[in-house]
C-alpha cells in the first residue's frame, strides 16, 4: 500500500519540489556571472557565498518569532515571491547592461533570507497538515527529492550554461520560485497561526525563543549539535575538493560532475529505506547507525588520487555517505517535529536553519585558510578525523522513547 498524505500535501511537495529542482539547475550561477561576466577575483566570488550565507542568516533571526504568529501559506507565498523578483532582476539587468556585482549579492541576501523564513513556514505547516505518525513518510519524500534534483539539477543546468549561458539557469530558477508560489496558493485546507503572546519586556525581544527551546530538551540538543557540526564539517571540504578534482588533478568538467551526480542517488534509495528500517529495527537504532556511518565514510576521501581510480574513490566514498543521509536527515526532521509544540515549530526551524548556515560559513572560511597552510587533501583529512568524533552527540535511547511507526510501512 501507498502512504495516502492527500491533495494538500501532494501540492506543498509539488512546490517543494519545482523550486528544489529549479535551485539545483541554476546551482554555480553565481559564480560563472561573477567571473565571466564581471570578471570579479577570487576573493570576490568567495565572498559573494560567504556572505550570502551569514548575512541572509543573521537577517533571518527576527523573523522566526514573526512567522510564528501568521498563517504559514501566505508567508510561504510570500518568501516565494521574494526569490522570484530577486532572481528574476539579475537576468533582467544583464540584458539591459545594468549588472553589477553589488546586485549579485543583494540577490544572494534577499533569496538566502527568504529560503530560511520559507523552511520555516513550510515546516511548521507541514507539521499542521500530516499526522504525527506519517511525518517520517512525508519527510522521507522530501528528501528523496531533493536527492533527486542534487543528481539531475546540476548536469541540466551545466547543459543550458553551455548552450545559453548562466544568466538563462538563473532565470528558470526565478520561474521555479514562481510556480512554487502557485502550487502553496491552490491549497485549500485551513492554516495554523499561533496565538499571540502578550507584549513583555522578554516576549518583545525574545529573539532567541527557538534556541531556547532546543537546547532545553535533551533530544534535541544532541541532534541539533550533531547536525550543525557534520554539516558544517562535510560543507567546508566541497570547495576543496573542487579545488584538488578540478585543480590539482586536472579532472575534466564532465568527471567532476559525475562524481557527485551519480551519489546523489544514493540519497534517494535512503530516503526511501528510511521508514521501513524505522519500522523494522527501531527509530533510535536506525538513527543511531546511519549518523555514525555518516561520520566515518568521509575520511576515505583523504584517499583521493589522481585517474580513473581517485573518481571511483569519490563515487564510492560520497555514494555511501549520501546513502546514510537519506536514511539520517528524514528521521531528524521527523524527531525534530514530533518533538516541538505547534506554537514553536516556525522558531526553532529558524534557529536550527540560521545556525546551520553561519556554521557552514565559518567552517568554510577555516578549511580554506588550513587548505592554504597545508594542502587540499590534509585539510580534507583533518575534516574527516573531526568527523568522526561528532557520533558522540547523537541522542541517548532514554532521550528517545519509540512512538508508533506502523504507518511507515506503508511508504513505497
Amino acid at each position: 500500500m501507498r502512504a495516502q498524505l492527500g491533495r494538500d500535501y501532494g501540492l506543498l511537495w509539488s512546490a517543494y519540489a519545482v523550486s528544489t529542482y529549479g535551485t539545483w539547475i541554476a546551482f554555480g550561477a553565481f559564480p560563472l556571472i561573477a567571473v565571466e561576466v564581471l570578471h570579479s577575483p577570487a576573493f570576490a566570488v568567495s565572498l559573494l557565498e560567504a556572505a550570502g550565507l551569514t548575512v541572509s542568516a543573521i537577517v533571518a533571526i527576527p523573523l522566526g518569532t514573526w512567522v510564528e504568529h501568521r498563517a504559514k501559506r501566505p508567508v510561504m507565498i510570500a518568501t516565494d515571491l521574494a526569490r522570484f523578483l530577486a532572481m528574476a532582476s539579475v537576468p533582467i539587468a544583464y540584458f539591459l547592461g545594468l549588472l553589477s556585482y553589488g546586485q549579485l549579492l543583494a540577490v544572494s541576501v534577499v533569496s538566502g533570507t527568504s529560503s530560511i523564513v520559507f523552511t520555516a513556514a513550510s515546516g511548521a505547516y507541514l507539521k499542521h497538515l500530516v499526522h504525527s505518525d506519517h511525518l517520517l513518510v512525508a519527510n522521507g519524500r522530501f528528501e528523496g527529492t531533493s536527492w533527486v534534483a542534487t543528481a539531475a539539477g546540476p548536469p541540466l543546468g551545466g547543459a543550458l550554461i553551455g548552450l545559453l549561458g548562466p544568466v538563462v539557469t538563473v532565470a528558470a530558477d526565478a520561474l521555479s520560485f514562481l510556480l512554487s508560489a502557485v502550487g502553496v496558493l491552490r491549497i485549500r485546507g485551513d492554516d495554523v497561526a499561533a496565538p499571540r503572546e502578550p507584549v513583555t519586556g522578554r516576549s518583545a525581544t525574545d529573539l532567541l525563543g527557538g534556541w531556547r527551546f532546543i537546547l532545553h530538551d535533551p533530544a534535541l540538543r544532541r541532534l541539533f549539535l550533531n547536525s550543525i557540526l557534520v554539516s558544517g564539517l562535510i560543507m567546508a571540504t566541497v570547495p576543496l575538493l573542487a579545488v584538488l578534482l578540478l585543480g590539482e588533478y586536472r579532472f575534466p568538467a564532465w568527471q567532476y560532475g559525475l562524481a557527485f551526480g551519480i551519489p546523489a542517488l544514493g540519497g534517494l534509495a535512503g530516503a526511501r529505506l528510511s521508514p521501513r528500517l524505522v519500522t523494522r529495527y527501531g527509530r533510535h537504532r536506525v538513527m543511531v547507525v546511519s549518523g555514525r556511518l555518516r561520520s566515518i565514510f568521509p575520511l576515505g576521501l583523504a584517499f583521493t588520487q589522481p585517474g580513473i581510480a581517485g573518481l571511483l574513490t569519490v563515487i564510492v566514498v560520497e555514494g555511501l555517505l549520501i546513502t546514510c543521509m537519506g536514511i539520517f536527515n528524514p528521521i531528524n526532521a521527523t524527531e525534530r517535529l514530533q518533538r516541538t509544540p505547534a506554537d514553536h515549530a516556525a522558531r526553532v526551524l529558524t534557529a536550527w536553519s540560521v545556525s546551520s548556515k553561519l556554521a557552514q560559513a565559518t567552517l568554510v572560511v577555516i578549511w580554506g585558510v588550513l587548505a592554504t597552510l597545508t594542502s587540499p587533501l590534509t585539510a580534507i583529512a583533518m575534516s574527516g578525523v573531526l568527523l568522526l568524533a561528532t557520533p558522540l552527540l547523537l541522542p541517548k535511547q532514554a532521550h528517545m522513547p519509540e512512538p508508533a511507526v506502523a504507518a511507515a510501512a506503508t511508504y513505497i
